[in-house]
Order: structure tokens, then C-alpha cells, then sequence
């Protein structure tokens, strides 16, 4: 069942991820950076929250009538920073609750990413308590709606000698110093929850905390725009000596409010304290067996830290040389952190096809998908393929459904991730006249399964990133396709265009190297 729901959500997604590229582009879609948009509707709250702070009075009378003062005297300014507030946080609830949805549907949360989804649950009740407690500062009848469902709900937990909903009996209750404190703990859960977040990236590598410009100005301009269009406005003051029978609610904090009223504090409780243990176990269910970790072969290690560069989840780090060879560093792999996506395989030096005189062993390589056997699979499968135009596909196994692309001429190997495959295999392939072209069909950018492999991939073959593409493969014989799974209807086509495109070309005249002679991936990897 949970494969289902997972597998319709990310169809769901992928082609929302390709409405929203095609309207944004791939660089501003919201959806690739809902992580860093988190972080950035803080910081809008966070300094549209300070210039509010700055006129607010902390008194029962005075709050309100200060808040009264900025959202009316000062419409220019400070009524466009309440609404920027009170936007920017409902944005916040937004993107984490998409972001999270993501991620669950994605099945990112398990093996060594149970951290990032552990952590990531208790923002949830940091946002809403700084959110929550906010509406109680403006002391209109909505924030008294809110007092008294709220100390009405903490009253049933057997936890308080005295109810706290006797401070809301009257006017004459609420004193000066609760709004003293409710401004101390406005500041306060907020600091909590930067922290929060700061603990929630740690084992995340190149962790995205901004998003880029012109989707942080894309986004800052829209909230704006609301802000002007419908501002936020007080509901009239409260009054505790009289009950409101309606208050206007925003849903995007205060849903559990109605049904406190129609079900009762006990069933919501226990939903709410349900829905967050299911939550925080929810990467062990149902439990499945890890894949072997990354190893190292020290020998075969020169300490280069390419793979420390390259991996998603800081799962390789450099320690002092422990075997006596003239280097400075060999990689150590943290087993707790690996998530065995093959990324720092892809951009070890020493795993190349082209190595004849020793035994085909890189310095890290995964034991059950390793580099041997990733060659013999690629010979195999292209002695096999015949006729014009002959493709070898690469696909990511978490990306489109490569593997219906069989056909006569065309041959399909599954890789961990496109990351995973050193950009010597393609000029193997290539220059070996193995096959005539090799295509590449891995996740769409911005939605990597393991974050940075579309990312890293494209450098490599752009020569921006160690390991690169030699110069001397014709790129037009190289087709990537970045595409998820709710995009196959476009991979068979990608496929008869880049055939038709192999056609055209006049075949490759350079002779294949012989098979002793060594190459500079081996001479480097022999240094």
C-alpha cells in the first residue's frame, strides 16, 4: 500500500516539477528549493517581525491600539510589514508541509536520512507555537478565541495543579505581565527554531540555505503583492466579559481550533500526539535492509578527495595516511552516514575501464554494484547491440523507466545514480566504438534522489568538475535526459531523435588505444 500512495505521489509531483519548469525554469522552480525557501521565509518574518516589535507595547490595553496604530497611521510601512508577517509565515507552513510531503513520498527518509525526517518533526511544533503565540499579541478577538481554546486544550493534560483558563475567566484576569511574557516567548521559540533548523542540515552536505536570487525576488514580490492586495487586519478588540460566536481563522495555523470545539481536547490531543509518533518512526516502516556501504581500497587510494568533495551526506571524510604510502590523506567512509548511492565511486580518479595491467579495483567502490563488474556488464551488453546507430543507456535507477527503452540496436544498464558512473565509462564506450552513442537518463534537475547527482553529472561532462570528460569525446554522441518517473511518455522520444542524430554523423576515425597502453585516469591513479 505504501508503495502505491509513493509511487502515484511522485508521479503526481514529477509533473508538477514539469509545469512548474517549464513556467519558472529549472533554476527558479520553487519545488527544487522548498528546503532553502523554508529558511528564507524565516528571515521575512524574522526582520518584518523586528520593525513590528519596535512600536509594539506589551500591555493589555496598549497592544492592540499599537498594532491598530502601525497597521492604520502606518499603512506605507508598517501595515505592509504586519501583512508581510503574517504572509511569510503562512508561506513557511507551506513550503515545510510540501517539503515534507516530498521527501515521504520520495522515500528520502530512510537508512542514514532518518536524521534529517527525526529531526525534521519537532519544526513542525516549533512553527506552530511561534506562529500561534503571535496571534495571541494582537489581543483582537481572534487572539481571545485563540487564549481560551489554547488553556482550555493544556487544562486536560494532568500536568498543572491549577486550570490555566482561570486567567481568562474576565477582563480583570489578564494582566500586564502576560503580555510580557507572551513577547518573551515570541522571541524566544523562534531562536529555538533557528537552532532547530541549523541541527536539522548537519549531515547534509552543500546544504542549500538560500534560495536563488530571482526565486527569493520572485517570491518576496508575490507576498507583497498579497500584502497589498488583502491586508491583514485585527478582528476588533477582545473582551473577555463577552463570547464571539465567529472569528475569521487562518487555516494555515489554526486548524486544530474547530475541531477542539466539535470533537474535544482528549481526541484532539490524541491526534495530534498520534500523527507525531507516526511521523517520527515513519523511516522504519516498514523496515528494509540497507544496501553495503561505500569501502575503501587503500592501495588503490591516493588520497585525492574527490570523493570527500562529491558526497551528498558527508559520509567520506580524510584522515592522516594510515598504510605508509607517500600520501597525505586516504578517505575514511562513516557506515552510519553512507547511503550507498555510488556518488563517490563516480568521481574516483582510479575508476576507469581502461585499466588492463591491474585488477579493475578504484579506491572506494561499492561491494555489490563495483566498477569490475559495472565494465563487464557495459562489454556485454554492447557486444550484443548491431546495426546503425547503437545506444547504450545509463539509467538511474530511481529516474524515468529506462529500461523500456530495449530494443534492437539499444541496450539498458541500470546505475545506483548518474553520479555513480565515472564520465570514463562514456569515453570508453565511445572512443572503443563499443556503441555508437551512449544516453544518460537520470532524475530531473533539482529533484535527485541523492541531491547533487544531476548536478554533479552535468559538471563532469561540462569539464567543470574533477572527474571530467576528456575533450577527445565528440559530445554530440552523448544524449542526457533528466526526466522523473512521471515523465517516460518523453524518454522514448528523446531516444528516436538522438538515434536519428547518430545517424547523420560520420563515424569516429580515431583508432582505439591498444589495450596495454596506459591512460591518464590510470597514470594518475598510479601516482
Amino acid at each position: 500500500m505504501l508503495k502505491i500512495i509513493q509511487s502515484a505521489g511522485q508521479t503526481v509531483f514529477s509533473r508538477l516539477d514539469r509545469l512548474f519548469s517549464a513556467v519558472f525554469g529549472d533554476r527558479a522552480n520553487p519545488l527544487y528549493h522548498l528546503g532553502a525557501l523554508g529558511f528564507y521565509f524565516f528571515w521575512v518574518v524574522a526582520v518584518s517581525g523586528i520593525y513590528l516589535y519596535i512600536f509594539f507595547e506589551t500591555s493589555t490595553v496598549a497592544a492592540y491600539q499599537s498594532i491598530e496604530r502601525l497597521t492604520h497611521d502606518q499603512w506605507w510601512l508598517g501595515g505592509v510589514m504586519r501583512s508581510l508577517h503574517r504572509y511569510g509565515s503562512d508561506a513557511m507552513v507551506a513550503v515545510m508541509f510540501t517539503h515534507m510531503t516530498r521527501e515521504f513520498l520520495f522515500d528520502r527518509m530512510r537508512g542514514p536520512r532518518w536524521y534529517s525526517w527525526f529531526t525534521g518533526v519537532p519544526l513542525i511544533a516549533f512553527v506552530y507555537a511561534s506562529g500561534i503565540n503571535g496571534y495571541w499579541l494582537v489581543w483582537d478577538r481572534l487572539a481571545q478565541y485563540i487564549a481560551v481554546t489554547t488553556a482550555e486544550w493544556i487544562d486536560w493534560l494532568p500536568f498543572f495543579t491549577e486550570p490555566i483558563a482561570r486567567n481568562f475567566l474576565n477582563e480583570a484576569a489578564v494582566s500586564d505581565r502576560f503580555f510580557s511574557l507572551l513577547s518573551f516567548l515570541h522571541i524566544g521559540i523562534p531562536l529555538f527554531l533557528l537552532l532547530a533548523m541549523w541541527i536539522h542540515i548537519q549531515r547534509i552536505a552543500h546544504a542549500r540555505t538560500n534560495p536563488p536570487r530571482r526565486l527569493a525576488a520572485g517570491t518576496l514580490a508575490a507576498l507583497l503583492v498579497l500584502s497589498l492586495a488583502f491586508p491583514a487586519l485585527s478582528q476588533g478588540p477582545a473582551n473577555l466579559d463577552t463570547v464571539d460566536a465567529r472569528v475569521g481563522l487562518d487555516w494555515f495555523y489554526l486548524p486544530l481550533y474547530p475541531l477542539i470545539d466539535r470533537w474535544g481536547s482528549g481526541t484532539v490531543w490524541a491526534l495530534v500526539g498520534g500523527s507525531g509518533l507516526l511521523l517520527m518512526v515513519l523511516p522504519w516502516l516498514p523496515y528494509r535492509k540497507r544496501d553495503p556501504v561505500a569501502v575503501v581500497s587503500l592501495p588503490n587510494c591516493n588520497g585525492c578527495g574527490w570523493c570527500f568533495a562529491d558526497c551528498p551526506y558527508s559520509a567520506v571524510t580524510l584522515a592522516p595516511r594510515t598504510d605508509g604510502l607517500p600520501f597525505d590523506h586516504e578517505a575514511v567512509v562513516n557506515p552510519e552516514l553512507c547511503i550507498a548511492c555510488g556518488i563517490c565511486v563516480g568521481s574516483c580518479p582510479t575508476a576507469t575501464p581502461f585499466r588492463r595491467l591491474t585488477d579493475l579495483t578504484p579506491g572506494i567502490d561499492l561491494p555489490d554494484r563495483n566498477i569490475r563488474e559495472l565494465r563487464e556488464r557495459t562489454v556485454a551488453a554492447c557486444a550484443g547491440l548491431e546495426g546503425p546507430a547503437r545506444v547504450l543507456v545509463y539509467g538511474c535507477r530511481h529516474s524515468a523507466h529506462a529500461d523500456q527503452l530495449i530494443a534492437p540496436g539499444v541496450t539498458v544498464l541500470t546505475v545506483p545514480c548518474l553520479a555513480a558512473l565515472p564520465p570514463s565509462f562514456i569515453d570508453f564506450v565511445i572512443m572503443r566504438r563499443q556503441a555508437d552513442g551512449v544516453l544518460l537518463a537520470g532524475c530531473n534537475r533539482g529533484n535527485c534522489h541523492y541531491r547533487l547527482g544531476t548536478d554533479w553529472t552535468t559538471q563532469r561532462l561540462a569539464g567543470e568538475r574533477d572527474p571530467r570528460l576528456r575533450e577527445r569525446v565528440p559530445r554530440n554522441r552523448i544524449e542526457v535526459f533528466h526526466g522523473g518517473r512521471g515523465w517516460p511518455d518523453s524518454l522514448p522520444e528523446v531516444l528516436v531523435q538522438f538515434r536519428a542524430r547518430l545517424t547523420s554523423l560520420a563515424p569516429l576515425n580515431e583508432k582505439p588505444p591498444h589495450p596495454a597502453a596506459k591512460t591518464p585516469e590510470q597514470q594518475h591513479g598510479a601516482d
